[in-house]
């Protein structure tokens, strides 16, 4: 009753679970999947040469030790060791190195070790492209004696060589009889090799035989690989990439043909299919740039290893990609000459406006200073008016009120008169008439009330008066004068009143006094003694 309700169960949830199976392994692979793998594959190409370094230093170190070797065994092995290194390398090597273990097998006396080598020597046939003697080689090693292990070796490249036949026969039912061995050397495999070698052929039967789905289901639980066994995640990405072709899948085509030439460049081998059809498929999809340079890459590996099959399918489709690369290239440079002849025209038109602009920039910046000087001029000349209005408004105030207290001292002057005369004081009279303390004591007042007015106008004049004079021709007023006449004579210079007999008439001397004044002061100027008067006239 149990295991009817069970059943029943998985009935009803099993149409639910597989589309929701289906739709999980059939989603659209991430572009951004893609550009990564595209982008480490870059990478590795780029520092291909360093993978190659390391390589040949293993080589070197290999053959330094084969030099010194005396043991038949191990030269036999480190010989062996260099036919690994070398078979999908250098093809040329590694036939020199399998033909020393021939000339090492009489002195081994191991009849395993014969047929390995005779299965290495269909491998590298295999390699340079002499297919119908790599078979030849494998029909003659008695399979009834051979180890496991060794057994495992054979049926792989039985199988190789007749896939390769298989590819590169033209009459259809050569290719169907090559395809049949194939697919009998793999069931061989399926049933001595290790459990991961023989679900990678399970599920390239599947790919072949259009079982894309079991394929990928039978590849799924060894990717991503956690395995340091470089040579395995190339055959498990390139048999998921085959997968993926039964499926039309183009996406995840070109992911695992990058995951797979990566693999391949990081085990520095030169013989390899991924990279070139890689170059196909991104040609098709318009990335030429990539695509010729995978071509390339893998056109150069192939001649350096004498790779006849891999030279012969890098040529079927390198004129494609190159005249399309090519094409691309002579309408990038139409391009580029087009923009570079409106680049050269606005280049031009440029030179021109600048031209113009820049003369147009002198005129103004010839305005602007002609425009700055007459500010100049015109600020100054509005100081000076300022200044000469300020000079007015404090000396017309001080003329005014001086003229009333002059005027009231003279009416009180005239009353003291009167009043001697009323008191018959003639003598009194006669003696104030004649007296001139009067006029001495308003000259006094009056140049006093000159000289506050003056400094009001021009408070720092005595300082900056004398920093024009040499040291030792500096004037001091004495104490309680606030000008001397030397200083009361250039306060009317800088008030305007250039002239002599103006200067002689204002203080009550004569021509030649204020003359002497005058050229005394010039010649004890610091600077230009012609230019002292100008500028005592700009102290402000």
């Amino acid at each position: 009753m149990i295991t009817t309700f069970v059943l029943t169960l998985i009935l009803l949830l099993l149409p639910v679970w597989m589309p929701a199976t289906a739709s999980a392994q059939s989603a659209p692979m991430p572009a951004d999947s893609v550009r990564a793998a595209l982008l480490e594959l870059d990478d590795a190409i780029a520092r291909k040469h360093e993978s190659h370094a390391r390589k040949e230093a293993r080589i070197a170190d290999l053959r330094r030790r084969l030099h010194y070797a005396v043991d038949t065994l191990e030269q036999y092995a480190l010989c062996e060791e260099l036919f690994d290194e070398y078979l999908h390398y250098q093809a040329d090597s590694a036939v020199h190195y399998l033909n020393r273990r021939l000339q090492l097998l009489p002195s081994c006396g191991q009849d395993d070790l014969k047929a390995r080598a005779y299965i290495d020597r269909a491998a590298v046939m295999g390699v340079t492209g002499m297919y119908a003697a790599a078979v030849e080689v494998l029909t003659a090693i008695p399979t009834e004696r051979l180890k496991p292990e060794t057994l495992v070796e054979y049926y792989r490249a039985c199988r190789s060589c007749y896939g390769w036949m298989a590819d590169y026969s033209l009459a259809i039912q050569g290719k169907r009889r090559y395809m049949e061995q194939t697919d009998r050397y793999r069931d061989s495999i399926l049933l001595v090799d290790n459990p991961v070698t023989a679900d990678i052929a399970r599920a390239e039967r599947a790919a072949l035989g259009g079982k894309a789905e079991e394929a990928v289901a039978i590849l799924r639980k060894y990717l991503p690989g956690d395995t340091d066994d470089l040579e395995t995640l190339s055959y498990l990405n390139y048999t998921m990439y085959e997968a993926y072709v039964a499926k039309g899948d183009t996406a995840r085509q070109v992911y695992y043909l990058a995951r797979t030439a990566v693999h391949d460049m990081e085990r520095s081998v030169r013989e390899y299919a991924s990279l070139h059809k890689l170059a196909r498929l991104l040609h098709e999809q318009g990335d030429l740039d990539r695509a010729y340079a995978y071509l390339n890459c893998s056109m150069e590996d192939a001649v350096a290893c004498h790779a006849r099959l891999r030279s012969l399918e890098v040529t079927e489709i390198y004129p494609i990609i190159d005249r399309a690369y090519h094409d691309k290239e002579a309408h990038e440079r139409a391009v580029v000459t087009g923009l570079l002849i409106v680049l050269s025209v606005l280049a031009l038109l440029l030179v021109g406006a600048v031209v113009y602009l820049y003369r147009w920039m002198k005129k103004l910046a010839a305005m602007r200073r002609d425009l700055y000087q007459a500010n100049r001029r015109l600020h100054a000349a509005n100081l000076s008016l300022e200044q000469t209005g300020r000079i007015k408004e404090v000396y017309i105030a001080r003329y005014l009120d001086r003229c009333v207290t002059y005027l009231d001292k003279l009416e009180q002057y005239r009353r003291s008169l009167e009043k001697l005369a009323m008191a018959a004081k003639t003598d009194a009279l006669f003696k104030a008439i004649r007296s001139d303390q009067f006029l001495r004591d308003e000259r006094k007042a009056f140049y006093r009330d000159f000289d506050k007015s003056f400094l009001d106008l021009f408070p720092r004049f005595v300082e900056r008066f004398n920093n024009l004079l040499q040291e030792d021709g500096r004037v001091t007023p004495k104490a309680g004068e606030l000008l001397n006449t030397e200083l009361r004579i250039f306060a009317l210079i800088r008030l305007g009143v250039t002239d002599t007999n103006s200067i002689a008439h204002f203080l009550g001397y004569s021509l030649a006094t204020v003359y002497n004044y005058r050229s005394k002061m010039r010649n004890k100027a610091v600077g230009d003694k012609d230019k002292f008067e100008q500028e005592v006239m700009r102290i402000d």
